[in-house]
C-alpha cells in the first residue's frame, strides 16, 4: 500500500518511485523549489494538487462518441448552428501553466443535429488534457465531423497563455487564436464569413 503524503520521505533510497503518488512527488516538489511542505499553509497542498491536477486531466477518462450518445436528433434543418463563447480552461502541455478563453463552434446540419449542451461538454472534454491550442482546436472539429458527419463545421479559440504572461517574453496582453474550418466551412467563403460575423470577427 502507498504510505501517506506525511510519512513519504522521497529521499529515502528504499522507496520505489512507482509507489508514489501525485501527492508523494508534489510534496518533494516543494521540497526541491527551497519550501518547507511541513508548514501550516503548505500541509495539505500536495493532496489538494493531486486533486486537482486529475480534475484538470479528466478528459483522458472520456471520449466523444460517449459524450454525445442519446443525443443526436434527426432534423429538417439545414442552416447554420453556431454555439459561440464557450469557456475554455486548459494546461499547456510544454510547461504544465493554463491557458483559458472561449471557443465559439458552429456546423451545417446534414439531417442530423446535436444536442446544444453538448457541444460545451465535448469542449471540456478535450480541454481536460494536456494541450497545444491548434491541436484542441483541430480535435472539437474533427469529433464533431465524425460523429453528426454535417455539411461543415467551423471551429475558433480565442486564448491567453499564462506561459507567456507569467514568463518568458511576459507579454500580458497577448492573445492566440486558432481556427478549424471543415466541408463547406474551409470551401465557400461565404459560410466562412458569415460565420466569422456571427462571432464577432471580421470576414477574411
Amino acid at each position: 500500500m502507498t504510505k501517506s503524503t506525511e510519512e513519504l520521505d522521497l529521499s529515502n533510497p528504499g522507496m520505489k518511485l512507482e509507489d508514489a503518488t501525485i501527492a508523494d512527488l508534489s510534496r518533494r516538489m516543494i521540497e526541491l523549489l527551497g519550501e518547507n511542505p511541513n508548514r501550516e499553509g503548505l500541509l495539505r497542498t500536495p493532496v489538494r494538487f493531486e486533486k486537482a491536477l486529475r480534475f484538470l486531466t479528466s478528459g483522458y477518462s472520456q471520449d466523444a462518441s460517449k459524450v454525445l450518445n442519446g443525443a443526436t436528433f434527426d432534423v429538417c434543418y439545414d442552416e447554420m448552428v453556431v454555439v459561440k463563447d464557450i469557456e475554455v480552461y486548459s494546461l499547456c502541455e510544454h510547461h504544465l501553466l493554463p491557458f483559458f478563453g472561449k471557443c465559439h463552434v458552429a456546423y451545417i446540419p446534414n439531417k442530423r443535429v446535436v444536442g446544444l449542451s453538448k457541444i460545451p461538454r465535448l469542449v471540456n472534454m478535450f480541454a481536460r488534457r494536456f494541450q497545444i491550442q491548434e491541436r484542441l482546436t483541430n480535435q472539437i472539429a474533427r469529433a464533431i465531423e465524425e460523429e453528426i458527419k454535417p455539411q461543415g463545421v467551423g471551429v475558433i479559440l480565442e486564448a491567453r497563455h499564462l506561459c507567456m504572461v507569467m514568463r518568458g517574453v511576459e507579454k500580458q496582453n497577448s492573445q492566440t487564436v486558432t481556427s478549424a474550418m471543415l466541408g463547406v466551412f474551409r470551401d465557400n467563403k461565404q459560410t466562412r464569413d458569415e460565420f466569422l460575423s456571427l462571432v464577432g470577427g471580421r470576414p477574411t
